[in-house]
Parts: C-alpha cells; structure tokens; sequence
C-alpha cells in the first residue's frame, strides 16, 4: 500500500485507507465512453428532427374548393367554399378573397358551412369583374396546429393580378422553433415529474429524487407559460413581439388549446401542494411508529397524485390528437393511460439514475419493486400504443408511406432499444443484495468518523488555515465515499450505468414522441391524398365545359371525304388534352394518312403552336399532355392528308378560357 501524507487527520487516513484497499471498481471510462455513444446519437436525432419536422405542422387539410383552384367560371359566385380533412377553428380573417388589383372583395366573417365543422365560407360583394382572383386562408386545425394556403380562380378569363399572397404558410420560424422547444420540455418536465413521485412514494425518496421531482415540476410550469403565451403569435403567424399582445392572449384562452394550457397551470398549482407535502409531512413521518397515521396520509397522497396526474395528462388528450379522428370517446382516456405510464417508467428511470449517482442507499426491495413497476408500465404502453398506431395509421401503406409512420417506426426501434437494455438492468437487479445492513453499519462508521472529526476540527478552531485545510480534506472525503457508494460494488456499479443507457436513449424517445405530435397522422394524410388523384389538395375539376368541334374535309377524290372532331378538355390555360377522330360519310372511323393540329393565339402573337399527335386506334389520333400558355381566342388548324398529295387544311375559331 502506497504511503500516506502524515499531515492527514486519522478520519482522512482511515478514509483514504478504506478506499485503498477495497476491491477495485470498475472504470469510469467505460462510463464516459458510453456516454458520449449514445450523446452522438441523441445529437443525430435531434437533427433529424429539426428537419423532419420543418413541414411537419399542418394536421388539417384542404381538400375541396368552390370554386375549385385554378378554375374559369362563367359567373361570379356569391361565396367561396372551402373543405378540410378535419375541423378547423375560425377567425374574422381566416379567408380573404383579393380581386386582381388586390383589394378584398370578401364581407362578412368566414362561417362554418352547413353547420359543418370543417368548412370554411365567406360571402363576395356582388357585381364582381372579370379577372383572376386569390383565396388566402389561414385555419387552426381541431388538434390545435395552425394551417394556411392560398388558391386562384378566374371569372371570364384569367388575367394579371397584384395581389401579394405570404410564400411560405405557417408560423414565424423563431415562434415555431421557441413552440417546438416548449413542447419538448414540456413533455420532459411532465414525465419527470410523475416518474419522481411515483419512485418517491412506492421506492426511495431522497433529497436527488426531490431536487429532481422540483425541477420537472419547474420545467412542465414554466413551458406551459411559454406556450401559452406563444401560441397568439404561432397560430396567427406573427413574430415574437406577439407575445406582448394581451388582446391576442384573451383570443387564446378562448380557444380549446388555450383552456387546455390554462387548466394545466392551474392544476400544477395543485401539484405543488402535493410535492408539499410528499417530501415534507410525509418523509418526516418516514420511521413514525404510528403506521396508521402515515398509511392514512399515504392513501390521501396516493388519490390526489392520481387525480392531478390524470388532470394534467387529460390537457394534451382534449387539445391534440386523441382528440381528433375516429373514437376520440375512446382515445382520449387511453392517450392519458399512455401518457402515465411513460411518466411513471421513463420518470422513475430518471428518479433510479439519480439515486445511484448520488451513493444513496437503496435496498434490493425497493429496487425490485420499481422492476415490476417499470415492467407494468412496459405492458400498458404497448397496449397503449398498439391502439394508438392503429388509429393514427390506419394501414400498413401510410406506416411506410406517410411521415407519421416513419416518424412512429423510428419511436418503435427506440422503444425496442429501450426494452433490451431494460432487460439488462433487470438481470443486474435481480443479482443485488439487500445493502440495508451493510447501509447501516456504514451509517455507524461514518457516525464515529465524524465524531472524530469533529474533536479534530475543534482542537483546529483557533487555526484559521488548518481550518481550510480540513475543509478541503472534509469535500475530498466526501466525493471519495459518494463515488466508493456508487461503483464500489460491481452489481450496483453496472445497474448505475445500465440504467443510465436508458434514460440517455428515454431523452431521444421523448424528443421523436415530441415531432409526432406535430406531425399529420397517417390515417389523414392517407385519406387527403385518396380524395384527389396525385394527392392534390384542392379540387381541380374545370368550371367549364371541355371544347368539341366537328370539321368537314375534302381533300379531292370521292375517298377523301369525310368529316373530323376535334375535342380540347379541359379548354383552360395549362395542361389539356387533345383527341381528333375522323370519320368517312357514313359516320365509319376511317383512317387518314396523317393528321396535323396547330394553334395560333394572333393577339398575343403566339404560334402556331404544333401538337404532337400520336396516332392510337383506327381514325383516332391523341395528345395526353399539351400546355396552353394562356387563354384567349385562338385559331386551329386543322390538315387532314389522305395521300401522298391529298390534303386539305380547315381553320376554326376556339374561345378557351373564356
């Protein structure tokens, strides 16, 4: 054994002597090295996040207008009609209607349609022009996410228009950042906060579970205010300054979000009161030989903490997703089951980490009987969770092919490595020793080394500097024993970090649960894009009839007579498609050599445009895909070759887009 400084006191020399001759712990860079694994990946996953979840924000969409998006209508309608995925919360200016020169021609408030939630309509001034007109919109879905867009329709004829419509729909990106962040340490705070009581009350209260029960309770408070008064400036896409806006704040808390963030700062009013008293009347009343009393007590902890608990869980139930879709009866009292006992597993991993990292003594009992706590939790959660991918899913082409369900694929995989090294722990906790014992023979010693100590210090009162230097020694001592209490013992040593592994890996779980939240379920995501070919948003079908011309031709001899129909669908600016079919006198589909159709638009000096025919069936010639540039009067040009010097060119007029 290496010498000892004379200059230590027989308390430090008994100290140093006890760590120096106990077995050899194991060591702390296996420690270091896995936290900085499982950091690197809680920094990919946070940046995955912050990517993933840039569109993440809209849960209510547009799935039908009247008039539709892009349409010609013949005459001006008398209101504009919007249909969403869901219901949506309205405002006085959730739609605006601009007319070209961009001055709003909408009156009245926007109104549910039909008594239908998620409709939107306003009513137009009567007597409108001509011209291309544009729709902004700006919603708030019924789970409380923000959604806007903007669309165009044309009375007569499409025309130029000024109205300046936002690029880019949604929040201000710092409000949006700021919301995200709240949400996250909201979460966090709430699973930290029931975890901590439940470990407190049922396992190991000491002052780290306190100090850590305080701080969820903390976090959860102070993100619900930052919500709260964030969400005036995130639904109506204002910048930060919105917060200041009392007269926005008063809008929100009429709003079912905004209820649901004020009822859970009032009932964490009530959790304070229950923190009161779980660590103070009833710790002190710990080792009270009344066990009536303290059961009593005990009870009455136990039924509050569960009704604030439930209470708390039910403010994201009632505002968010459960709230929404399909057997929301149902889903909102699972959502508050899911939510607990995440609190109660991930919280009370959190409570368990720092006991261990403080060297407090906790018997195997305890130990076990956060196990089979933590094991319940497990079972609850998959059940939970099982009901809850199938509402928000659906099927197994939006788990893969939706945002949501590869967002709820990455949270399974975390869950499933959440679970394995749970299982490790269980292994190191089954091979604990009740330390109780021991815990208390240490107690004794460190008693009588105090009170050696104290001898010492007293003998060095009148010494101001060997006063200091005890001081020191006292701190060294002190770290000394907290560590020799924490990885001394192989088994605890190797439960410390094993449940350390799952609290890193808890904290990534939380912060994907966290962009699920904000992310459009499957289910409705796969139900938008089923209403409309390609996913469309908006109903795109023409307001106008498609154009159909009939064109008799002559191009010499008696076999080259016949008659042709051109057919234009939808006829408006864009994408159309052509067909030409030709027919003998008798009405008989008959082939031609080649047929060939330009366009020409003479005022805008546009064309001939050449359309590329592609020859499909007898007499019938196609072009799936041609883009008309623009509306107007336009000129066709029809050549019909019946032989190698056969051939006649017909001429008509076509109004498209008009």
């Amino acid at each position: 054994m290496p010498s000892l400084p004379p200059s230590l006191t027989r308390t430090t020399r008994s100290a140093w002597t006890t760590r120096l001759t106990r077995p050899s712990r194991p060591s702390r860079p296996t420690t270091r090295r896995l936290l900085s694994v499982f950091g690197a990946l809680l920094a990919a996953l946070l940046c995955a996040l912050s990517f993933g979840a840039s569109s993440a924000s809209a849960h209510a969409a547009l799935t039908e207008t009247d008039p539709a998006d892009g349409a010609v209508v013949k005459a001006a309608p008398s209101q504009v009609r919007l249909t969403f995925s869901e219901g949506v919360l309205l405002s006085g200016d959730s739609v605006r209607v601009l007319d070209p020169k961009g001055n709003r021609v909408d009156t009245g408030k926007p109104a549910h349609v039909g008594g239908k939630s998620s409709t939107a309509g306003v009513a137009l001034h009567a007597g409108l022009p001509d011209g291309t007109f544009t729709v902004a919109w700006k919603v708030v879905s019924e789970d409380s996410h923000p959604v806007a867009g903007a669309f165009t329709f044309s009375i007569g004829a499409p025309s130029k228009t000024k109205a300046k419509v936002p690029s880019a729909a949604g929040p201000d990106e710092t409000v949006e950042t700021l919301y995200d962040i709240g949400r996250y340490v909201a979460y966090g705070g709430f699973t930290v906060l029931v975890g901590g009581c439940v470990f407190a009350g049922l396992c190991r209260s000491s002052r780290p579970v306190q100090k850590l029960t305080v701080g969820g309770w903390v976090a959860l408070f102070s993100a619900t205010l930052l919500l709260l008064l964030l969400r005036g400036p995130y639904t109506d896409g204002k910048g930060i300054g919105g917060v200041f806006d009392l007269g926005g704040l008063s809008d929100v808390l009429s709003t079912k979000a905004g209820a649901a963030l004020l009822s859970r700062l009032m009932l964490l009013g009530a959790a304070a009161l229950f923190l009161a008293v779980l660590f103070g009347s009833y710790a002190r009343r710990a080792a009270d030989e009344d066990q009536g009393r303290r059961q009593d007590l005990a009870f009455g902890l136990a039924f509050g903490g569960t009704v604030v608990s439930v209470g708390i869980a039910a403010t994201w139930a009632m505002a968010e997703h459960a709230s929404v879709g399909i057997q929301s009866t149902v889903a909102m009292p699972v959502d508050v089951v899911h939510l607990l006992a995440v609190g109660v597993w991930l919280g009370g991993l959190a409570a368990l980490v720092a006991t261990l990292r403080a060297g407090e003594p906790i018997g195997r009992t305890a130990v076990h009987r956060f196990s089979r706590l933590a094991f319940g939790s497990v079972v609850v959660l998959v059940l939970t969770g099982l009901y809850q991918s199938w509402r928000q899913v659906g099927s197994w082409d939006a788990l893969t092919g939706t945002e949501y369900g590869r967002w709820l694929l990455v949270k399974v995989g975390l869950v499933a490595v959440l679970v394995a090294i749970a299982s490790v722990s269980r292994r190191w906790t089954g091979r604990l020793t009740d330390e109780e014992a021991k815990a208390s023979g240490d107690e004794a010693e460190e008693e009588k080394e105090e009170e050696e100590a104290k001898d010492t210090e007293e003998a060095a009162a009148a010494d101001p500097v060997r006063t200091a230097q005890l001081a020191r020694q006292k701190a060294a001592v002190s770290k000394a024993a907290a560590l020799r209490k924490r990885h001394g013992d192989l088994t605890r040593g190797s439960l410390y970090r094993s449940v350390l592994a799952e609290t890193v890996v808890a904290v990534v779980l939380l912060a994907v649960a966290t962009v699920l939240s904000t992310t459009q379920p499957g289910r409705a995501a796969s139900a938008v894009a089923s209403a409309k070919p390609g996913g469309a948003a908006v109903d795109t079908t023409p307001a106008v009839d498609p154009i159909s011309v009939e064109i008799p031709y002559n191009t010499g001899p008696k076999s080259g007579r016949g008659k042709a129909i051109f057919m234009l669908d939808p006829a408006l600016p864009g994408d159309n498609l052509i067909h030409v079919f030709t027919f003998d006198l008798a009405d008989r589909p008959v082939d031609a050599e080649e047929a060939k159709v330009t366009l020409t638009l003479p005022k805008e000096n546009i064309g001939p445009l050449t359309v590329p025919l592609e020859h499909v069936a007898t007499g019938h010639w196609s072009a799936k895909s041609f883009q008309l540039p623009m509306g107007g009067t336009w000129r066709l040009a029809l050549t019909v070759r019946t032989s190698d010097i056969d051939q006649v060119t017909e001429t008509r007029t076509l109004k498209i887009g008009q």
